[in-house]
């Protein structure tokens, strides 16, 4: 694991900034979702998808080789086949 040197403190509700520097090189947006891991006593975070990659609708996803597709663009690539 690589150590970038930056240190925050928590605040009194649990909370931290993630850094601008890492936030623009991660691509990591307001409004956008991480999820978060353990590994034994270490926290991991991950920007998350949480949207349809074709059409950006929140509903009904499934993944799909690493991304989010919801059933309705999953059956319209169904139908591509046929």
């Amino acid at each position: 694991m690589k150590s970038t040197g930056i240190f925050r403190r928590i605040d009194s509700l649990g909370r931290f900034v993630l850094p601008k520097e890492l936030r623009k090189t991660l691509d990591i947006n307001q409004n956008d979702y991480l999820q978060i891991f353990l590994e034994g006593d270490t926290i991991l975070l991950r920007k998350s998808q949480v949207y349809c990659v074709l059409c950006n609708g929140s509903d009904d996803l499934v993944d799909f080789r690493d991304k989010k597709i919801c059933r309705k663009c999953l059956a319209a690539l169904n139908d591509l086949d046929t």
